[in-house]
């Protein structure tokens, strides 16, 4: 397991009550496995570093099967007829926004077809309302849930614009469903949770996937899973790197959140991220 000390960016000092509030709602969902996901939403869609009209990818709102129904999704990838890699990007508590489908334009920047589902999608899809998307989080069956983004697998595997190889890679509640997803899709080949809730000891040798896991030094709650989580991916003699990056918070990542967002940490972390990916999944 690495540690990477880079010094700490601090909190943002100006948050007002309102989301001081809609913190506390966060972390009264620990029972859904969200606990941990304390990102600002009030920053949300505010930074956006690959623009949703850039001319050098096709992008579109695609569906996928699923178990009695469809899944939503935003698809992004360069332009041409290559086919290419495929990493399912899963969002953080917030819903499929526009951070998220961001983040897809940036990995098919680097050489991939990406899809960021919406996992609301069974109940509409995600609401613009911040605290309508949190009632309904918590609603999500986490069985179904998991099944339904590794559904995407498959559809990726077998899609004509992919080369049949596909990652996950997720962040905060996305990141701890990106766990699950390796423990029930055998057909993964590269797996990286940012900062995910880990899986229980029993399922880790179920993982198939080769694992990169990205935490945040200063995310207690999160960061008390990773010894038990290694000790059982050894066990399992599975693939895996642990990256800790000591002085960044929960989120960092989220660089629509200056409260959260360490700029070191994620432009490492997201370099080690498609690095892997393309070691992995060509």
């Amino acid at each position: 397991m690495e540690q990477l000390k880079i010094k700490s960016l601090g909190s943002h000092p100006g948050i007002s009550t309102d989301r001081r509030e809609f913190l506390k709602h966060c972390m009264a969902l620990a029972g859904s496995g969200i606990a941990g996901c304390v990102v600002l939403s009030g920053s949300q869609a505010r930074a956006e570093a690959v623009a949703a009209d850039d001319p050098r990818l096709e992008t579109q709102r695609i569906t996928y099967p699923i178990e009695g129904g469809e899944m939503q999704a935003y698809m992004a990838r360069p332009k041409g007829k290559e086919k290419l890699p495929a990493v399912i990007v899963i969002h953080e508590i917030f819903g499929l926004n526009a951070h998220i489908e961001d983040v897809a334009r940036r990995m098919a920047l680097e050489g991939f077809l990406a899809i960021a589902p919406d996992a609301l999608s069974p109940l509409g899809g995600t609401p613009d309302d911040a605290q309508e998307v949190m009632g309904k989080m918590r609603n999500l069956d986490r069985d179904a849930t998991t099944k339904n983004f590794a559904a995407a697998v498959e559809y990726l595997r077998t899609h004509p614009q992919t080369n049949g190889n596909v990652g996950c890679t997720g962040f905060c509640w996305g990141g701890g469903v990106t766990n699950q997803v390796a423990v029930h899709s055998p057909e993964l080949k590269a797996a990286v949770p940012y900062y995910g809730t880990v899986p229980a000891d029993e399922d880790v040798p179920k993982i198939k996937a080769s694992m990169l896991c990205h935490y945040g030094g200063e995310d207690a709650r999160i960061n008390a899973g990773i010894p038990g989580f290694e000790a059982a991916l050894k066990k399992a003699g599975i693939d895996y790197q642990i990256h800790v990056y000591e002085g960044a918070q929960h989120a960092f990542n989220n660089d629509t959140n200056p409260g959260r967002y360490h700029k070191e940490a994620a432009e490492l972390a997201w370099k080690r991220t498609v690095a892997f990916f393309k070691d992995k999944l060509q």
